[in-house]
């Protein structure tokens, strides 16, 4: 089925979004949040049935997971949202030429933003409201392992924007056949941009297939560099932080790099790992270490480095200096969170002004990564390029400029 005759229903409903004040932007966000949590019941129904149909093993399903508590963090996520400033119309620069010509330079929205993304049934309100606030309209398409979530929190949203006298086709959810992606990735000309949030076979369909330009987030090969000088408790606690308190999202550790000095130290830095039941693949110096001091140990292999395992498998990597950290990261990593442990300053300094990603981090866990985190609200991805924005993309990235010149009827000679 094509599917232009919706969206053309979504392009037109766009311009519809830069006429709504602020107060009523906002009204609509706080009626969300509420709508959310007065109706959670019939929610958290439609994800057991897209839960039901998942193995609890699958690194997936925590993300595919709701609960009371999660729909109470992305209730809480809309009302920050809606307390920020919007960011249209913003003056971003301005002059007056020689000529006599008044320039300003002002924030506009993007128009139609589409997003496709896996089984994550909170994007599906965080895009919306990202878009809403910085006056986008948007389609989602989301995993088939989690559409029924997502109709059920797309409805929500449709009655909310109904009630307010808001059209309904500013939020567009594609139907769950795979086939009607490439409807969406050739739609030149109607959506303005396509944001592929998932992992990296994800992203490549998208980038190899779109005609409709492409802002590239989601995946996220992490590493964690341990330097010779470091204060082992505290480096502990941020590994263990990093690689379990949620291992299926894209900013949780895949890769620890522990200097050569480091090594009689492994076993302690691990260790609170093995309680939470993570499996190591170690170089073979690591290895070396910790053969009787972890039990669930393997060695290494070339794949294990470069991967996002989303799941209690992390890889270790041996090196002789930062200098030889920072290579393996550029080698290997995806530019998406990248951390040094360090107590020395040269060390820091070469780290973070060496590593070539959108969040580099000293002496702290990964898990920062985040929209919400960021003070953001929330974020519709983490953005892994460099072309228009870079780490989470939130309101402000959900715009682009306009120039408005004012004249006196001047003429160009």
């Amino acid at each position: 089925m094509n599917h232009r005759e919706e969206f053309l229903r979504v392009r037109m409903a766009s311009r519809s979004l830069t006429a709504l004040s602020e107060e009523k932007v906002k009204a609509v966000l706080l009626d969300l949040a509420e709508a959310l949590l007065t109706r959670k019941e019939e929610i958290l129904v439609a994800n057991g049935n897209d839960c039901a149909r998942m193995d609890k093993a699958d690194p997936r399903y925590d993300r595919l997971l709701l609960n009371t508590e999660r729909l109470e963090v992305i209730a809480s996520d809309l009302k920050t949202v809606a307390s920020l400033e919007a960011p249209l119309g913003e003056i971003l620069e301005e002059r007056i030429l020689p000529n006599g010509l008044e320039l300003k330079k002002v924030r506009v929205p993007l128009g139609v933003v589409a997003v496709i993304y896996e089984a994550r049934p909170n994007v599906t309100v965080d895009v919306f409201a990202l878009c809403f606030k910085s006056g986008n309209a948007c389609i989602l398409k989301s995993g088939s392992d989690a559409q029924t979530s997502a109709e059920a929190l797309v409805a929500v949203i449709h009655d909310v924007l109904g009630k307010h006298g808001v059209e309904r086709d500013v939020l567009f959810l594609m139907p769950p056949e795979r086939e009607a992606v490439m409807n969406l990735l050739k739609a030149h000309g109607i959506v303005d941009v396509i944001i592929p949030r998932g992992g990296q076979g994800l992203i490549d369909f998208v980038v190899e297939n779109a005609s409709v330009p492409v802002i590239e987030t989601g995946a996220g090969i992490v590493h964690t560099y341990v330097d010779g000088d470091v204060n082992l408790e505290k480096a502990a606690a941020i590994i263990f932080n990093a690689k379990t308190r949620r291992p299926s999202v894209c900013n949780a550790l895949d890769t620890l790099i522990v200097h050569e000095n480091q090594l009689q130290n492994l076993p302690a830095l691990v260790k609170p790992l093995q309680e939470k039941g993570v499996e190591i693949f170690a170089d073979e110096k690591a290895y070396s270490v910790l053969d009787g001091n972890y039990s669930l140990l393997a060695r290494a292999r070339d794949e294990h480095f470069g991967t996002e395992f989303l799941s209690l498998k992390m890889s270790v990597k041996t090196v002789a200096n930062v200098a030889e950290a920072v290579a393996h990261i550029s080698e290997y990593g995806s530019k998406h969170s990248e951390a040094i442990l360090s107590e020395n300053a040269a060390s820091i300094e070469f780290f973070l002004n060496g590593v070539d990603a959108a969040v580099v981090y000293a002496n702290a866990s990964t898990g920062f990564t985040d929209g919400a985190q960021f003070g953001l609200g929330a974020e519709i991805g983490i953005s892994t390029q460099k072309l228009h924005a870079r780490g989470p993309m939130a309101l402000k990235e959900l715009t682009s400029y306009k120039w408005v010149v004012r004249g006196e009827w001047q003429i160009r000679q």
